[in-house]
């Protein structure tokens, strides 16, 4: 059951991360330069507020290392290649076991 849960994640991520690349190729086309939506600017339109909330939460920690560069950094990346190597994890995880060879069942 869980790994069909993790499969069904994994499809879902790979086809947003599909939509992701979509839009910003438009976006792109259009403005006649390279548009890429950060995870940052995704995570401001889909959740303001937790975005807001996470800096107080992770500032304290390893004296404010784990916020500048390691959060920043990863708010900075394309959305669509975060999501897509996500998907691929849980599409990895979910896969079914190969029948072992020579074995009888």
């Amino acid at each position: 059951m869980i790994k069909f849960l993790l499969r069904t994640l994994g499809l879902f991520g790979l086809a947003a991360a599909f939509v992701l690349v979509i839009y910003d190729g438009t976006k792109s086309i259009a403005g006649n330069r390279l548009f890429l939506t950060s995870v940052g600017d995704l995570w401001t339109l889909l959740s303001p507020k937790s975005l807001a909330g996470l800096k107080p939460l992770l500032s304290p920690y390893a004296g404010g290392v784990l916020w500048d560069p390691v959060t920043v950094t990863f708010l900075s990346w394309p959305s669509w290649a975060v999501l897509g190597v996500l998907a691929i994890l849980f599409m990895l995880l979910g896969r079914p076991r190969r029948p072992l060879i020579g074995y009888a069942r």
